[in-house]
C-alpha cells in the first residue's frame, strides 16, 4: 500500500507544534528530525546505540514528516497548509520556512524506518523502552516496553511526559484508574505497572485499542488493563480513584461538565494534550465544573494539570 509522505522544514522550537498539526490531521505516524535532539542526547546519560550522522550536519532546518493515506489527500494537505498558514500568523517565536514537500513511500518503508531513532526515555522511576531495544532497569525503574505501532504515544511527546510525571505524584499502588484515549496504552501500562489494581483504557481507534492490547500483554499487565474500544468518557463506569485523559484542549474542555461523575470524592483527574494558547479555555471549563487544581506542569508549548473533586 502506498502512502503520501509530507515533510515540514521548520525550526527546534516549533516543530511541536508542527507535529500536532499533521498528527490532528490524521497523520498515520510523526517522526521529527532535529539535530538538537541528539545533542542533548549525548549529553545525557540515557542509553543509545545509533546516531545517523547525516543528522548532525550543519543544518539549522527540522524536518517534521507525517504520512497519510492517497485517498483523500488532497483535502489533508489543503487543511494542513491551512493550519500551517495560522501557525505562522500567531506564532510568537520563529517557525521557519514551513515549506511542505510530498513523497510517495511504501508502508513498509515508513513503518519500520523510525525504528532506530527511539531511545529508551526515563520519566521519574517510569522507563520507556522501545520494544527492539535492550535495557537493564536500575534500582526502584519500573520499565515499560513499547512498540506504537500506527497508535499515539511513544514517550517522547511532552504531553506523555507531562502526564507520567503527574501521575507518579499520585498513590497509584492498589487504584481503580481509567485512561481516556490511551493510544498506544502507555500511560495505562505505567499505572499497572506502578501498581494499580485496574485500569479500564477506552480509544475511539480501534487500531489504536490492538495496539494497546498487544503492549499490555507484552508487558505483562493484561490481566490488570482492559483496553478496549469506546468514545471518552462513554464506557465509564463506577468510581475510579484516578482518570487519565491525555487528548486536546477542545475535547477535554467538553468532557469537563461530566468527567468528575467518574471520580470519587478526593480522587484525581490528570490531563494534558494542552497547548498553551488554549489552556485558559481548559482551565475555566474545569474551574466551572467544581474541579480543584492540585498541580500544573509545564514543558515546551504543552501544559497539563492535575485536578481534584471535592
Amino acid at each position: 500500500m502506498k502512502y503520501k509522505e509530507i515533510t515540514v522544514n521548520t525550526t527546534t522550537e516549533a516543530s511541536e507544534l508542527v507535529a500536532d498539526v499533521l498528527y490532528s490531521a490524521g497523520s498515520n505516524g510523526v517522526s521529527i528530525f532535529d539535530k538538537e535532539d541528539f545533542i542533548n542526547l549525548m549529553k545525557s546519560d540515557v542509553i543509545w546505540d545509533y546516531v545517523d550522522e547525516s543528522v548532525l550536519e550543519k543544518n539549522e532546518v527540522v524536518k517534521v514528516k507525517g504520512y497519510f493515506e492517497e485517498n483523500g489527500f488532497d483535502a489533508v494537505k489543503k487543511a494542513i497548509d491551512g493550519e500551517l498558514s495560522l501557525l505562522r500568523e500567531r506564532s510568537a517565536f520563529p517557525v521557519g520556512s514551513l515549506e511542505v514537500s510530498v513523497a510517495d513511500v511504501d508502508d513498509e518503508d515508513w513503518a519500520n524506518v523510525w525504528r532506530k531513532y527511539y531511545k529508551p526515555i526515563p520519566c521519574g522511576r517510569v522507563v520507556i523502552v522501545p520494544d527492539w531495544l535492550s535495557y537493564d532497569a536500575k534500582d526502584d525503574q519500573r520499565i515499560v516496553r513499547l512498540d506504537p505501532g500506527m497508535a499515539f504515544g511513544t514517550g517522547e511527546h511532552e504531553s506523555t511526559r507531562i502526564c507520567l510525571t503527574l501521575l507518579q505524584k499520585e498513590d497509584v499502588k492498589g487504584a481503580r484508574v481509567a485512561d481516556i484515549g490511551t493510544g498506544s496504552g502507555i500511560l495505562a501500562i505505567a499505572a499497572a505497572k506502578l501498581d494499580a489494581a485496574q485500569v479500564d483504557a477506552y480509544d475511539i481507534d480501534a487500531t489504536a485499542v490492538k495496539v494497546a492490547q498487544k503492549n499490555c500483554a507484552h508487558n505483562g499487565v493484561d490481566g490488570v488493563v482492559k483496553a478496549e474500544c469506546g468514545n471518552l468518557l462513554d464506557k465509564c463506569s463506577g468510581s475510579y480513584d484516578i482518570l487519565l485523559a491525555n487528548i486536546t484542549a477542545d475535547i477535554l474542555s467538553g468532557m469537563a461538565p461530566d468527567i468528575g461523575k467518574f471520580v470519587r470524592k478526593g480522587g484525581v483527574i490528570i490531563i494534558s494534550g494542552i497547548l498553551l494558547p488554549y489552556e485558559g479555555k481548559v482551565v475555566k471549563a474545569f474551574a466551572d465544573a467544581g474541579l480543584k487544581v492540585k498541580d500544573r506542569m509545564e514543558q515546551g508549548e504543552w501544559c497539563g494539570y492535575a485536578y481534584t473533586r471535592v
